[in-house]
């Protein structure tokens, strides 16, 4: 393994839930292996990222009630491709080379668990969208 990958690899979180053995298939292995990891070590940036997004649109998503909030994520997720697809750069950037060489053989599938993992990531931390950005602490 070459330095990228090492270097990547161990600067990820360690998920003790996240479990990889012989009877899953090989896009669960990659979810709980590299996604989770992933996204969990992003979870951050993509608060952030995801605050932004809502104040280059008016902050329109604070008016909203929560059930219409959960939906505004929920369609920002899967309907705005470039909020999706630069969501996506943020995580396939840190895949290593092999994990790149698994995630195009099925990336259609696995693009599918990488969006619902960012949508169940930025749901459990809703409370953090409560109000502007510019009047978070």
């Amino acid at each position: 393994m070459n330095d990228r990958s090492t270097n990547l690899k161990s600067i990820r979180p360690v998920i003790a839930t996240a479990q990889v053995n012989d009877s899953m298939s090989v896009d669960e292995c990659f979810q709980n292996g590299t996604l989770r990891p992933i996204i969990k070590m992003q979870n951050h940036l993509l608060i952030l990222v995801f605050r932004n997004y809502i104040s280059k649109r008016k902050s329109v998503f604070y008016d909203l009630s929560l059930p219409k909030q959960l939906a505004y994520i929920d369609n920002t997720i899967h309907k705005d491709m470039k909020f999706r697809n630069s969501v996506k750069g943020m995580i396939i950037g840190l895949f290593t080379v092999e994990e790149y060489a698994v995630y195009i053989q099925n990336s259609s599938a696995l693009n599918k668990r990488m969006t619902n993992l960012v949508k169940e990531r930025l749901v459990s931390n809703i409370q953090l969208f409560t109000q502007p950005l510019d009047q978070a602490i």
